[in-house]
């Protein structure tokens, strides 16, 4: 194991080390208060209604009886609304709407918000909205997702160009020795965290504050100043403890219409979204189909790169599912072609959802990389080595670093991956099926100009101020031991404050971009500090502080191609009787810069590896045609990986400091799922002999393949 499980309090320069939470001890006894448990006088409860209808419009909203019912204070809806903007230009530089409620009669999706009811209490209040009366025009509504829809179209959005091409794919195609031309599947997928999604509004002393559970609290601040039209001065966002994200925490209904309750009655209110509610209002993975043509010589090396995916969006707002992306760094091939469609439906709008476009991509792209390998009758971890790009396959930038092939060989010393016979199902124990798999993982090692404040207070502590947000990844803990290296101090006099936009503007926790961003703007602060403290004399009461802005160091970097790279092992079971797939041992080995705290970045990789073995297996939300709404929407009928599910998942890395990141970090929130479904998907096919295309790989997909019908 290449981490190690106990931590330290008080170690001078302990980047590096591992290193329990800092905020552990609050968790665990329940001190810690999360964005529901924040009290407030005179405190209102807001309670959602949701459309029961796909597409239509609304002919009425019966408020009257509703009103009359106990302690209902208000029922906001499209005719008494306060009016937003609803073209301004979001974090993503394109308008989204979607989170504008009540602004018109327009019902775009099923679990579309019609009306907020406040009430004094929030049995009051639900049980109201419950008894709210809408009558709705109904229109026929189209849901239905397939690779021949007529209408997609090209687009990469904010996420990416849509087509990128060079070469003649087509005759480099007909030029190969070896073909493969799939298809490949994923669901509609949900991250809902285990935090449901909170906020409460009240204006006091003309400025707007919010209490939210948020990736980003000045990102909620400049949408909700743009939203109503307010100074970002004039808003205060807190965010201080946050139960999980992934993706799924920026601005959405609960927070607009709280913030609109608060100024029309003048009082707090709070809205928290159910579980159910969740899976309509907080934005979720788009299914894709994504096609994938290879050509090679008959040694495996690539001539000809296509990968096409489908993804899906709703009609209020265009966000893509950019999955092709990932084939745009990872292999090279004189013809390479990807592209990035997608098809307006009257369904949700997805979001951004743990490693976005790479998950799903890497499931295809690393499947048919496995698949060309079986037809070459080449090893697959030989294949990827042969076609490793020495710069990007598109960009033709540079690498910063590309250590995938020492990611493969350290994941194949510790796997036993020379031990493989690797015809497929030749291993068998019982009943069950023995196979092994692999694949490659990548993803973007970026960084967003933040600002940061360190202060040495006369008692000889040090007080850090930056917005960032701990979504459970351990980024409170990691700025204190980056803090407490710059400052050659011991980790316990240092105290990091997070998540309060009155620190300034910092980059959100997504990405894998936020402990990277913030790390280089504490250290650039603490470097400054050091240097005034250095000069001598006594601290004042109020302190020394040093500020930074890492703007013109951030957009001062060279254009390369900066990547965290991984290899994954997966060892799975096929019980031939009932179609069960067992992950039995996971193995990640990740090139991902410094890690800064071995403890909490097991726990990142670990986690994303465990949500692969989800995605392989588990996971897929369905649509009711009829409806438009989703089956099962919660947790009894949305699978996910259980402890029972997920076996010994180990973690580890190569050393890969980024040259450029005064503390030689890249990113690791991301990169552990990427590839791991893939890799499970090729040890089902090492053990049984067939191919699972499609996601997630159920027992009775199972059982049909091995009943010999077809390849499914």
């Amino acid at each position: 194991m290449t981490t190690a499980t106990t931590g330290t309090t008080s170690v001078k320069g302990s980047h590096g080390a591992p290193h329990t939470r800092v905020e552990g001890p609050e968790k665990v006894t329940g001190a810690a208060r999360y964005a529901g448990d924040v009290p407030f006088a005179e405190l209102a409860h807001g309670w959602l209604a949701l459309s029961t209808v796909t597409r239509g419009r609304i002919r009425s909203v019966e408020t009257g009886p509703v009103l009359a019912m106990p302690g209902v204070l208000a029922v906001l809806h499209h005719g008494n609304a306060p009016h937003v903007d609803t073209d301004y230009v979001g974090l993503l530089g394109v308008p989204d709407p979607t989170a504008a409620v009540f602004q018109n009669d327009r019902v775009p999706h099923r679990g579309w918000p019609v009306a907020l009811v406040v009430a004094e209490t929030s049995e009051q209040a639900r049980e109201a909205a419950e008894a709210l009366v809408v009558e709705y025009e109904e229109e026929p509504h189209d849901i239905a997702f397939s690779a021949g829809r007529p209408d997609a179209y090209a687009s990469g959005g904010p996420q990416g160009q849509d087509v990128e091409e060079k070469g003649d794919l087509e005759a480099e195609l007909a030029a190969s020795a070896v073909v493969v031309d799939e298809e490949y599947t994923t669901p509609e997928e949900h991250h809902n965290p285990m935090e449901p999604h909170a906020a409460t509004a009240r204006w006091e002393g003309g400025r707007l504050e919010v209490v939210d559970s948020n990736q980003g609290s000045t990102w909620i601040v400049n949408e909700l100043a743009k939203l109503f039209s307010l100074d970002p001065s004039s808003v205060r966002v807190r965010s201080e403890h946050v139960g999980g994200a992934f993706g799924s925490k920026g601005v959405r209904a609960h927070q607009v219409a709280a913030v609109m309750a608060a100024t029309v009655l003048q009082r707090p209110v709070r809205v928290v979204l159910t579980r159910r509610q969740m899976f309509s209002l907080i934005g979720y993975r788009s299914p894709t189909t994504q096609r994938i043509r290879l050509g090679a010589d008959a040694d495996g090396r690539l001539r000809a790169l296509e990968h096409d995916s489908l993804s899906l969006t709703s009609t209020v707002h265009e966000f893509v599912e950019a999955s092709a992306g990932v084939a745009r760094v990872m292999y090279d091939a004189p013809a390479h072609r990807t592209a990035n469609r997608v098809v307006r439906l009257d369904v949700p709008t997805p979001t951004f959802m743990r490693a976005p476009g790479e998950a799903p991509g890497s499931f295809a792209l690393e499947s048919a990389l496995d698949e060309l390998a079986e037809k070459c009758g080449i090893d697959p971890i030989e294949l990827r080595a042969r076609n490793d790009p020495e710069t990007g396959p598109v960009s033709g930038l540079p690498f910063s670093s590309r250590n995938l092939l020492a990611c493969f060989s350290e994941g194949a010393r510790r796997f036993g991956w020379a031990d493989r016979d690797p015809r497929p199902g030749m291993r068998r124990e019982g009943h069950r099926l023995i196979g092994t798999g692999t694949a490659a993982a990548s993803f973007p090692a970026r960084a967003i100009p933040s600002t940061a404040a360190v202060t040495a207070e006369a008692d000889g502590t040090f007080t850090v101020r930056i917005t960032a947000s701990d979504v459970g990844t351990g980024a409170r803990t990691a700025l204190t031991l980056i803090a407490a290296e710059a400052l050659d101090v011991a980790t316990d006099q240092v105290r990091v404050r997070i998540g309060d936009s009155d620190f300034g503007q910092a980059m959100i926790a997504g990405g894998s971009m936020g402990t990277r961003s913030w790390g280089w703007a504490v250290t650039a602060a603490a470097r400054d500090l050091r240097e005034q403290l250095a000069l001598g004399g006594s601290i004042p009461p109020e302190g020394i502080t040093a500020r930074s802005d890492t703007s013109a160091a951030i957009g001062a970097l060279a254009a390369t191609e900066r990547h965290s790279f991984g290899a994954q092992f997966a060892e799975v079971s096929v019980d031939t009787a009932t179609g069960e797939v067992r992950v039995q041992r996971m193995l990640g080995i990740f090139a991902a810069g410094r890690i800064v705290n071995p403890l909490t970045a097991r726990g990142q990789f670990v986690g994303g590896m465990t949500w692969g073995i989800s995605m392989a297996l588990h996971e897929e939300a369905v649509r009711d045609q009829s409806s438009g709404g989703n089956v099962g929407a919660d947790f009894a009928g949305y699978h996910v990986a259980a402890n029972a599910d997920v076996p010994h998942v180990e973690a580890g890395w190569v050393d890969d400091p980024d040259p450029d990141d005064p503390v030689g970090i890249k990113g690791i929130g991301e990169i552990g799922i990427v590839g791991a479904a893939a890799a499970i998907a090729n040890a089902v096919w090492h053990a049984t002999g067939v191919r699972h295309r499609s996601l997630p790989i159920r027992p009775d997909r199972v059982l049909l393949a091995g009943e010999g019908t077809q390849r499914v």
